[in-house]
C-alpha cells in the first residue's frame, strides 16, 4: 500500500475563509485534535506574519505532537533582501519548527506583474531562501505557486524554478493550483510530466474556484504525487480549498492508498463537526462522507432498496468516516420507509403493516398542511407513536395565553400564563421571558418541573421561522422549527399554524414530550 502523506493547511490556509477567525488556543485545540487524528503535517500558520501567529508558535513548542509535524508556512525573500536579514526567513526560523513551507513564484506572469523583477532574480531567491533554511537545520518543503497557470503559459519556466528548488535541498515540491481553476485531466498529465521530468517527491495543492479542487487532488495523486495539501471541511479564501473530508476517505477506501488509518478515519465525522464549531461555522449536512445527509435516504424507492441491500445506495459504509445512516419520513416516502422508521426504534410493524399506512396517510396530510419531518424527527417519532402506541399523554395544555407589551420607553416585554393537567392534577403559572417563546418554555417548566425534574437539563438552543406561503399575507401559515439539548442528544420538534404563537407552542410542547419520552425508554433499557 503506497503511503500518501496528508498536509492540513486549516490554521492557514482554512483560516482565510470568509466568517472564520481563529484565536490562539482555537489553533492548539485544532492542532491537538489534528494530532489525535493522525494528520502528518500540521501547517500551524505564517510565523511573523502577526503577534497572533507568534504566539501560536510559541504555544506550540510546549506541546508534545504524537503523530503530527507541524510546519511554519513562509515565502521567498522580498526583492533585493538579503536571506540573512530578510523578516519572513527570520520568522520562520524563530518559530523552531523543524519543518518549513515557503512559496515562490513559478508564473512569469507573477514574477513581472506581482513582484516586478526579472524571472533570473526570482529563480535566485528560490534557490537562496531555501539553501539558507537548509543550512540552518531546517526541512524544506517547496509550494509552486500558480504552478498550473504557469505551466500552461510558460512550462520551461515554470519547470525550471522548481528544479531550482530542488537543486537548492528542498525535500518535497507541491504543485500549486493556486487560483482554482485547473480541469482535471490537465492536472493528471501536468503532474505525469513533472514526475517524469524531475526526481522527486511532488504534492499537490489545489482551490476550489472551479469547483475540482478534491477531483484534482485525486488525480493529482494518482499520476505520482505522495504529498496532499488541504484543509478539513473545505475552508479557504473565495471557494475554499480542496477539502481533506473527501480526499482521504477516497485515497484510502477507494484507491488502496496508506492514508490515515482505518481507525482514525472512523473518528472523520466526530473531528470535522469539532472544527466547525471552533470555527463557528455552521457544519455543511450536504458535505461528503461526513455531512448529516451524506447518507440520508428519503425517496420511499430507494429506503425500500436500502432494506434490501445497502450498497444499493450507499458508496461507503457510513460508520467507516464515523457516520451514521438516516432514513427521512416525508409525503414522498412509501411504506417501507415507514416500516424501516419504525424498526430503528425497536418496533417491528410486521408483514402487514397496517399501522405503516396509518402513518404515510398521517404524514402525507400533515406535510400537505406545511409541516416538514426531515429535520423534525422528534415530533416524527412523536407521531409514530401515537398512531401505533397506546400513547401515553404525559400532560394537556388546557389553557395557554401570551402577551407582548411595548412600554414608552421601547422595553418589550412577554408572559405567558398556562394552566396545564398532568394526570388530573391542575397546575396555573405565570412567567416571564425575553420573547414569547422563551416566556412559553419558562411558564411551562413551573408547572411541569414539581412532575418531571429531568426538565432541569434540557434547554432551548435554537428556534427558526418559515412563512409558508408570503402571498397570503399576515394570514399566511408559519412553520416554526425548535431545536433543544439536554446532556446526551438535541432534537428538532416542528409546529405549523396561521398564528405563530400557536405554531411555536406546538413545537414546543412537542419539545417537552419527546425529552419525556426519550427519559423513559433511557430508564426501561437499565
Amino acid at each position: 500500500m503506497k503511503k500518501v502523506y496528508i498536509y492540513d493547511t486549516t490554521l492557514r490556509d482554512g483560516s482565510q475563509s470568509a466568517g472564520i477567525s481563529f484565536s490562539v488556543q482555537d489553533k492548539i485545540r485544532i492542532a491537538q485534535k489534528l494530532d489525535e487524528l493522525g494528520i502528518d503535517f500540521i501547517e500551524g500558520g505564517w510565523p511573523g506574519a502577526t503577534p497572533k501567529e507568534d504566539e501560536f508558535f510559541k504555544e506550540a513548542r510546549s506541546i508534545k505532537f504524537a503523530n503530527s509535524k507541524l510546519a511554519a508556512f513562509g515565502s521567498t525573500p522580498s526583492v533585493d533582501s538579503q536571506v540573512s536579514n530578510d523578516p519572513i526567513l527570520k520568522g520562520l526560523l524563530a518559530s523552531e519548527t523543524l519543518y518549513v513551507t515557503i512559496f515562490g513564484k513559478t508564473w512569469d506572469l507573477h514574477v513581472k506583474a506581482v513582484l516586478k523583477t526579472s524571472l533570473k532574480e526570482n529563480l535566485k531567491m528560490i534557490g537562496e531562501s531555501i539553501e539558507y533554511l537548509k543550512k540552518k537545520g531546517r526541512r524544506v518543503m517547496f509550494d509552486a505557486e500558480h504552478f498550473f497557470d504557469g505551466y500552461e503559459e510558460n512550462p520551461k519556466y515554470a519547470v525550471e524554478a522548481i528544479e531550482v528548488a530542488v537543486n537548492a535541498g528542498a525535500e518535497c515540491i507541491i504543485l500549486c493550483d493556486t487560483n482554482g481553476g485547473a480541469l482535471t485531466s490537465r492536472v493528471f498529465d501536468v503532474v505525469r510530466e513533472v514526475k517524469n521530468n524531475v526526481n522527486i517527491d511532488l504534492g499537490i495543492h489545489t482551490h476550489n474556484d472551479g469547483e475540482m479542487a478534491v477531483a484534482n487532488s485525486i488525480a493529482a495523486v494518482s499520476a505520482g504525487c505522495v504529498q496532499v495539501q488541504g484543509t478539513f471541511n473545505g475552508y479557504g479564501e473565495r471557494c475554499g480549498n480542496a477539502n481533506l473530508v473527501s480526499i482521504a476517505p477516497a485515497l484510502r477506501f477507494k484507491l488502496g492508498f496508506d492514508v490515515l488509518s482505518e481507525l482514525a478515519l472512523k473518528n472523520f465525522t466526530e473531528v470535522s463537526n469539532f472544527i466547525a464549531e471552533v470555527a463557528n461555522m455552521k457544519p455543511n449536512d450536504s458535505q461528503s462522507y461526513t455531512g448529516k445527509n451524506a447518507f440520508a435516504h428519503k425517496a420511499g424507492v430507494h429506503i425500500n432498496a436500502m432494506m434490501k441491500n445497502s450498497k444499493t445506495y450507499e458508496h461507503i459504509e457510513p460508520d467507516k468516516v464515523g457516520n451514521t445512516r438516516r432514513l427521512l419520513i416525508s409525503e414522498l416516502s412509501g411504506k417501507s420507509s415507514i416500516i424501516a422508521k419504525a424498526e430503528e426504534r425497536g418496533v417491528a410493524i410486521g408483514k402487514n403493516p397496517d399501522e405503516a399506512k396509518k402513518i404515510l396517510k398521517e404524514v402525507q396530510a400533515l406535510e400537505n398542511e406545511g409541516y416538514q419531518f426531515e429535520l423534525a424527527e422528534a415530533s416524527l417519532i412523536l407521531l409514530m407513536e401515537r398512531v401505533y402506541s397506546v400513547e401515553k399523554k404525559y400532560f394537556t395544555i388546557e389553557e395557554l395565553r401570551v402577551i407582548v407589551e411595548k412600554h414608552v420607553d421601547g422595553k418589550i416585554e412577554s408572559e405567558a400564563t398556562v394552566k396545564v393537567n398532568i394526570n388530573g392534577e391542575i397546575r396555573h403559572t405565570v412567567a416571564e421571558g425575553d420573547g414569547p417563546v422563551h416566556a412559553m418554555d419558562r411558564a411551562l417548566r413551573k408547572a411541569l418541573n414539581e412532575f418531571f425534574p429531568s426538565l432541569n437539563n434540557m434547554r432551548l438552543t435554537d428556534f427558526s421561522v418559515r412563512v409558508l406561503d408570503e402571498k397570503a399575507g399576515t394570514a399566511a401559515k408559519v412553520r416554526v422549527l425548535v431545536q433543544s439539548q439536554d446532556e446526551n442528544t438535541s432534537w428538532w420538534t416542528v409546529g405549523v399554524s396561521e398564528n405563530i404563537i400557536d405554531a411555536s407552542a406546538r413545537a414546543l410542547i412537542d419539545s417537552i414530550e419527546y425529552k419525556f419520552l426519550k427519559d423513559e425508554e433511557g430508564a426501561s433499557k437499565k
